[in-house]
């Protein structure tokens, strides 16, 4: 009988995609079930690099994509949230957490797909319940996996009859390098080693190819999953490279010790078989967790050697803006209120120079329209709004010791001022989302309105640089000097509003040009009013 070839292939991409859909739907669903929070528990559960790997495991399993966990990974790691030694040990975790999904491929439950999926449907459209539908989510994708393996089983099947075929796998059987460089270009093609496995597991169950061509395919698609965290490291900090480095380097050096080791590791996955009397994608899910795990326990010792070698194959400053409180030791709350007040202060000043740089940014990012100045803005005002929540949160526990009425009135001002320093962060976030409008709509500013800004933004800059000089050193002189600028401020929003009224009855400027640029002066007004807040709050103290 002739073999419908185009039949075979719609039915293998075909199958590939609903595959990919329930994985990323299951996923989905998992994640919503966690709450939402895996960036939180990689943040708060990876003290050191044994924890990471657990961290590691742990999100994997419920984002259902080690390529997802190292995303996040690198977002942390640029953030300063993590260390790279800490990242390390969560890749290598991820790297474990993914063969989660081999396992569940190799339970052979394909022809149950479709009933698993209708269950899933109920769930997600009869039951009006957020927690069932998540899991109704959850059932869904994991049916719609089960079928698109089936598919796509059904659609490898002609394979045996494909004579370039079985010289392909005669050839990854004899030249175990030409399976790993297979196994990873499928795996960048496909951008998910999860669903590579899955064919692999296909074909050897369809025994389309043997044990010893499978597990070179097997190496190889654990260096193709690694692409998606190269590419989203094109283009970002030090940090994320080396981050994304670390993840290549590691299933690569992995790859070239089994490699050497083939022989004897392809002889205990069959004694493995023999012992368990395992089903065929089940072997390969095995060999894939023994892999992944061995590889792990090998190159866990050498986790410094790797952050080394990394920092200096890409040399640089690997943090751009460091996000955790470096004063805020609690030690001191209970220990010695006056020295932990203290602490809160420089936490405060850090956040205030976070405030400085982010207005700089986006004052850069209006006059060279340049998106790292906009994306390094966006990081400053994420920095800002953490160290609002954590130095917010120590005064409050330091509220409870024994202050003097001195230090309850620095107690207060420091509240007052880490109040006044996030809203100015909304501010320059809100001038930030105002030059995204005018690049993505094409709006062009008069030279005039320009220079009216420039002007202004200077203004407030100094401003805002002065009021967290005069907190810093107490400074009555710089506390008045910020009061007056913030009198100009408002003298000059007054006046450039009608100055822009002329310019719009004049038919100079557009109306969607007037509404950025009037609300950008409207932002850089109540900088100002926030800046004076804290100078008068100075001001204040020393009555």
């Amino acid at each position: 009988m002739e073999v419908n070839w185009q039949e075979v292939f719609f039915m293998f991409i075909g199958g590939l995609g609903i595959f990919l859909f329930g994985l990323k739907y299951m996923g989905d669903g998992l994640q919503k079930s966690a709450g939402d929070r895996l960036r939180e528990i990689l943040d708060r559960f990876t003290t050191n690099p044994f924890m990471g790997v657990l961290a590691g495991i742990f999100v994997t399993i419920l984002l259902q994509t080690s390529t997802g966990t190292t995303v996040i990974t690198i977002g942390l790691v640029s953030a300063g949230f993590m260390t790279l030694r800490q990242a390390i040990g969560v890749i290598m975790g991820a790297n474990i957490g993914t063969t989660v999904t081999a396992f569940i491929i190799g339970i052979d439950i394909g022809a149950y797909a479709l009933p698993i999926i209708a269950v899933g449907a109920i769930l997600l459209f009869f039951v009006k319940n957020h927690k069932v539908n998540n899991f109704g989510q959850i059932v869904f994708g994991f049916g719609a996996l089960f079928y698109g393996l089936e598919l796509m089983g059904d659609g490898m099947k002609p394979l045996r009859e494909l004579q370039a075929f079985i010289d392909l796998t005669q050839s990854m059987s004899e030249v175990p390098i030409l399976g790993v460089v297979v196994g990873t270009v499928f795996t960048v093609i496909v951008q998910s080693s999860s669903a590579t496995i899955g064919v692999l597991q296909g074909l050897y169950a369809e025994d389309l190819i043997s044990l010893d061509a499978a597990i070179p395919v097997l190496f190889g698609d654990n260096i193709g999953t690694t692409i998606t965290a190269v590419l989203a490291a094109i283009g970002a900090s030090v940090a994320a490279k080396r981050a994304a480095a670390v993840h290549v380097m590691f299933n690569i050096i992995g790859t070239a010790i089994f490699l050497i080791l083939l022989i004897p590791f392809t002889a205990f996955i069959v004694w493995i078989d023999q012992f368990l009397n395992l089903e065929p994608a089940m072997q390969i899910a095995f060999a894939h967790g023994t892999f992944n795990v061995s590889n792990t326990i090998v190159q866990f010792p050498f986790i410094a050697a790797l952050a080394w070698i990394v920092t200096k194959i890409i040399p640089g400053k690997d943090v751009v803006v460091e996000f955790k409180p470096k004063h805020l030791d609690p030690h001191f709350i209970e220990q010695s209120p006056s020295i932990a007040l203290g602490q809160a202060k420089e936490e405060v000043l850090r956040m205030g120079h976070f405030a400085v740089q982010g207005l700089n940014e986006s004052y850069e990012y209006l006059k060279t329209k340049n998106k790292k100045n906009a994306e390094l803005g966006y990081q400053v005002e994420d920095a800002i709004n953490n160290l609002d929540t954590k130095i917010t949160d120590y005064l409050i526990k330091l509220s409870g010791s024994s202050l003097s009425s001195q230090e309850s009135e620095r107690h207060s001002l420091l509240m007052d001022t880490v109040r006044d320093i996030e809203r100015i962060g909304d501010h320059f976030e809100n001038v930030i989302e105002l030059v995204d409008y005018q690049q993505a709509n094409k709006v062009k500013l008069t030279d005039e309105a320009m220079a009216d800004l420039n002007e202004m933004f200077t203004l407030t800059i100094e401003a805002v640089s002065q009021s967290i000089e005069s907190l810093d050193l107490n400074d009555q002189d710089k506390a008045r000097s910020v009061a007056e600028k913030e009198d100009l401020i408002d003298k000059m929003e007054r006046k450039f509003r009608k100055k822009h009224i002329l310019r719009l009855n004049e038919g100079v400027c557009s109306g969607q040009a007037g509404i950025v640029f009037v609300d950008i002066v409207s932002n850089l007004e109540r900088i100002g009013d926030h800046s004076v807040n804290i100078a008068e709050a100075v001001l204040g103290i020393r009555k």
